[in-house]
């Protein structure tokens, strides 16, 4: 499963000019306001005509204006979930659902299948005004993948949630990246979102990629800064759980040694993700003593970048991890922060993916 999006377009006062692939899973198109996340997955979806581009599906070109190929939107087989859920307020649950499969004439997929995989089986006879915010947009998510789409474009699809709606449909987002073979191209301007659910990361600044891959090594890079801000910029890493240990703490191991965050969810030796946010890592030449930090790191100097006049950002190797530092730049003259130098981090919080909340240990 894969996309390939090659798009330049110009609109009064800024120039959209995007190049990526992708070879499924979760594609994350990241943000801020403004950077051309929206203007890219219309004209994926045949919304907006770009000045010139291609756009293939699976080997298929939906897009090639050398060519004059130009598939119609409703031939292009592709699920669109906007920030509203937009169902039709008159028909039940069931027959929202069903109204994507009569549209494209899809038989070739399972509805019990995908009314399960989304937990929507006790909903089926309510109506839509009867819904949260949250079971509203899985019902979208249903109609959506009810029509047999060869992709799936969501936009902003928790943006009008709350933080309780967002937990609630962010692990059904899950399920659809793992349990589902539809290639998932997701808008977000959100962290923490992308922090769980991406495989791939194509961040986005001023209307061109600054750097695009799999999601730990795009949000560990420093040129991704600038794009995700100051206050956001961190690192994603993989681990597991090794144990829940009796005075509320949970042991996650990662590459570098193990962490020690609030006792989360999880029976040993399931995946977990946790990001690290590079405020939230301090340095030092000696493994510090005296200290209520748990969680400290041997590190590697791998590069150091100035953003500022006053502060820098320096990307370390945590075993095979890489872990950002935000850290002033009479702190990194201090230290004499190179390239290649052995340090150690002291991890004062990590954000916990799976549960979007966010953990401080100290």
């Amino acid at each position: 499963m894969s996309l390939s999006v090659t798009l330049t377009h110009q609109f009064p006062g800024q120039a959209i000019d995007v190049h990526f692939e992708t070879a499924g899973g979760l594609t994350a198109l990241f943000g801020q306001s403004g950077a051309g996340k929206t203007t890219v997955v219309n004209a994926v979806a045949g919304l907006l005509q770009p000045n010139s581009g291609k756009v293939m599906v699976n080997g298929a070109t939906l897009l090639d204006t050398n060519t004059g190929r130009n598939v119609p939107v409703h031939r292009r087989r592709i699920g669109y979930v906007f920030q509203e859920a937009r169902l039709f307020p008159h028909l039940t649950v069931r027959q929202n659902l069903h109204y994507g499969r009569w549209m494209t004439g899809a038989r070739d997929v399972d509805d019990a299948e995908i009314i399960n995989l989304l937990g929507l089986g006790h909903l089926l006879r309510r109506r839509p005004g009867t819904l949260s915010g949250g079971e509203r947009q899985r019902v979208a998510l249903g109609r959506a993948l009810l029509s047999a789409p060869k992709l799936l474009l969501m936009d902003e699809p928790l943006a009008a949630l709350d933080e309780s709606r967002k937990a609630e449909i962010l692990p059904f987002i899950e399920r659809l990246r793992d349990q589902t073979r539809v290639p998932i191209l997701y808008v977000s301007h959100s962290i923490s979102e992308v922090a769980q659910l991406a495989t791939t990361v194509v961040a986005l600044q001023n209307g061109r990629v600054t750097c695009a891959g799999p999601a730990s090594e795009v949000m560990s890079d420093p040129k991704v800064v600038p794009a995700l801000g100051m206050r956001e910029a961190g690192a994603i890493l993989s681990g597991h759980v090794v144990k829940h240990h009796d005075d509320g703490l949970s042991e996650i191991a990662i590459s570098a040694g193990s962490l020690l965050v609030p006792q989360t969810i999880g029976a040993v030796g399931d995946p977990i993700r946790l990001r690290i946010a590079a405020g939230d890592v301090m340095l030092g030449r000696e493994r510090p003593v005296g200290l209520s930090a748990l969680n400290i790191l041997p590190v590697t100097v791998e590069t150091l970048h100035r953003n500022s006049s006053s502060e820098s950002i320096v990307k370390l190797r945590a075993g095979t991890d890489a872990i950002l530092a935000q850290i002033s730049n009479r702190s990194a003259a201090r230290l004499q922060v190179a390239p290649g130098q052995a340090l150690y981090a002291i991890v004062k919080s990590a954000s916990i993916a799976r549960r979007n909340s966010e953990t401080a240990i100290n």
